[in-house]
């Protein structure tokens, strides 16, 4: 790389000098010239509108990328082909007010409808991007060979891979949007995001003209199964699984919680709708170990099995918040968005038997029809203690919640049960 391409003096962006002049953007307005682009590479200090950078939580490694000499950093991605697979919206969610804060809906539209600003020179970055790919899931092959479900060529092959409309998505917060969701002042939340990322971003601070955050933080998947044009069609089911990430399980098939068999329960369900002439969506959030990391979520499985009478369902939330300070920071306030800007109003069958989500949902307008809770036959052994602890808690359940003398009984006969 050419060490010239490389400025020679450091520009602060801490408070805006006399040629800065960043793009306005009017967050919810009916049409994306109204609205504005998201502005937030470095290249664009002039016109920059946006406090972060892209890439979530990857642009470090971009930064390490720049410093090693293997990235030009003003290099300018050239987007021919790429594209959305399927177009997605526009839908009325778009703009209603505050409905979508933590993503750009127009992220994956950016060629099409900033294509002046593109030509201009000005250097706008998508935020999402959607594709097709087939998903390989054993479990999938094993319940066509047991012909508990069918393949049917299109969605579901012989093979037991299954094809797919898939989509990445980027945070992009509108930090007044996301303090109203909260319910705190927007000061204090700039605050505190400024004092709990160890000062990274002082624009929070120092730039209230600058209300859009692209967090270093995970994104979101979507996993669309069947027809995109059934997702928003009343007439046709709709199956939806919102998935929190759980590495170790749904990657390595852990055998102490339930998240592998959820995702496969909601995978199947989302097959069925499909082959029904309905829809299927899987959302995954990057928020591994309830938002609190695996490094806290490993402590916490260590803490649960050391204790005086072993890993038990009323000590289970318990145990968690005494190393974390809280029990659970997924803030599934936020978890809607993605859903509204599919342009969803209503889910038929919601496979998830969180009460948080439920509620999150409804709090934004989204019906649920139906809860489907966990089968018995897909919940591990050793995660019997996590699904009684959080029937306990509230969460969904067809079934009677035990209470605490029975959960201590089942606890000592190793919870056959339950």
């Amino acid at each position: 790389m050419n060490e010239q391409r490389i400025p020679k003096h450091i520009t602060l962006t801490s408070h805006p000098g006399e040629d800065t002049s960043p793009m306005n953007v009017r967050w919810g307005a009916h049409n994306p010239q109204e609205r504005g682009p998201i502005l937030a590479f470095p290249g664009e200090s002039t016109h920059r509108n946006a406090i972060g950078s892209h890439s979530g939580s990857y642009a470090i490694y971009r930064a390490l990328a720049v410093a090693s000499g293997t990235l030009d950093p003003l290099h300018k991605p050239d987007f021919t082909n790429t594209s959305p697979a399927v177009g997605i919206g526009p839908f009325r969610q778009w703009s209603e007010d505050n409905r979508i804060v933590s993503l750009d809906p127009w992220g994956h539209m950016i060629r099409d409808v900033f294509r002046d600003h593109i030509d201009d020179g000005v250097s706008i970055r998508p935020t999402i991007a959607v594709t097709r790919a087939r998903l390989t899931v054993p479990e999938l092959a094993y319940l066509s060979d047991t012909a508990q479900l069918a393949p049917d060529g299109s969605i579901l092959l012989e093979s037991g891979e299954i094809n797919v409309t898939k989509v990445a998505i980027e945070p992009v917060w509108y930090l007044p949007g996301i303090a109203e969701r909260f319910g705190v002042d927007e000061h204090m939340l700039r605050r505190t995001l400024f004092e709990h990322t160890g000062n990274m971003f002082s624009e929070l601070i120092t730039r209230p003209d600058l209300s859009v955050f692209l967090p270093p933080i995970g994104g979101i998947t979507i996993y669309i199964f069947g027809d995109v044009a059934a997702i928003t069609d009343s007439s046709r089911q709709l199956a939806c699984r919102v998935h929190d990430e759980c590495n170790g399980s749904d990657v390595f098939g852990s055998d102490i919680c339930t998240c592998r068999p959820y995702l496969i329960h909601g995978i199947v369900d989302c097959v069925r709708t499909s082959q029904q002439g309905g829809a299927g969506v899987i959302v995954y959030n990057r928020k591994e170990g309830r938002a609190l990391g695996e490094v806290t979520k490993f402590l916490v499985y260590n803490a649960r099995k050391r204790q005086d009478g072993g890993d038990t369902a009323e000590r289970y939330f318990e145990r968690t918040e005494c190393i974390a300070g809280v029990q659970d920071m997924r803030f599934q306030e936020l978890m809607p968005d993605a859903l509204s800007w599919l342009g969803i109003d209503k889910i038929d069958r919601f496979c998830s038997m969180s009460n948080m989500k439920y509620d999150s949902l409804i709090a934004q307008d989204i019906e649920i029809a139906e809860r489907i809770s966990l089968p018995d036959d897909m919940i591990p052994e050793d995660a019997l203690v996590e699904i009684n602890a959080k029937k306990a808690a509230g969460y969904f359940s067809p079934d009677p919640v035990p209470d605490s003398e029975q959960l201590s009984d089942a606890q000592g006969r190793g919870l056959e049960d339950y």
